[in-house]
């Protein structure tokens, strides 16, 4: 299986790097990782659950990261064993550039399935693995949001309704004027009940 992509982060590349070097964001952006733990110089040991189609399993892994260059990359391996459901392993290598409004991350992953995920077919497993990789951003980008607050595009937004609010302040209160203006020149005064009646003589 090969995959490749690339996302923009609305954060700079320095914190980028250090979200991705951090064992804890790691194990709460990764989908289904309940153990993402550093044994040795860049060595971490991974447990999470994984589903593909029909096929569940635990697997408990290793991840070595190495061609360590900050804040711009690294290569990783990783390998792992699902009991019967099969084993993976594989390589991948991540880049961060800086970019308008954050940075860029580029990524390609290259690994192999074996067991009884492998025998679901490759679209199945390219398909799962592509969701597992969206799922992983979206958290990602969101724990960023938490730890930096929001991209300012979406901070402008937010701020938009105020000024539209203050906007509406201003025309009722110049409403509120022009009405008693009018009701000084005895316009848009309510109609009198005891006004003369259909009918009536004058």
């Amino acid at each position: 299986m090969e995959m490749n992509g690339n996302r923009r982060l609305a954060i700079t590349q320095q914190q980028a790097w250090e979200a991705l070097n951090d064992p804890q964001t790691l194990k709460k952006c990764i989908p289904g990782c309940d153990k993402f733990e550093l044994t040795g110089d860049n060595a971490y040991a991974v447990a999470l659950a994984v589903k593909v189609g029909p096929v569940s399993a635990k697997f408990q892994g290793k991840v070595q990261l190495s061609e360590i260059v900050p804040p711009d990359g690294y290569r990783l391996s990783f390998e792992g064993q699902g009991g019967v459901a099969g084993f993976a392993k594989g390589a991948s290598s991540v880049t961060l550039k800086p970019a308008e409004g954050g940075c860029d991350l580029d990524y390609t992953v290259q690994a192999q399935v074996g067991g009884k995920i492998a025998q679901l077919g490759q679209r199945l497993v390219d398909g799962a693995a592509k969701s597992t990789a969206d799922d992983f951003f979206k958290r990602f980008e969101e724990e960023m949001q938490l730890r930096y607050g929001p991209p300012p595009a979406e901070t402008a937004a937010v701020d938009e309704p105020e000024a539209a609010r203050a906007g509406g302040d201003e025309v009722g209160e110049k409403g509120g004027a022009m009405s008693g203006f009018m009701r000084k020149i005895g316009l848009g005064r309510k109609a009198d009940p005891e006004a003369a009646k259909p009918g009536d003589k004058a």
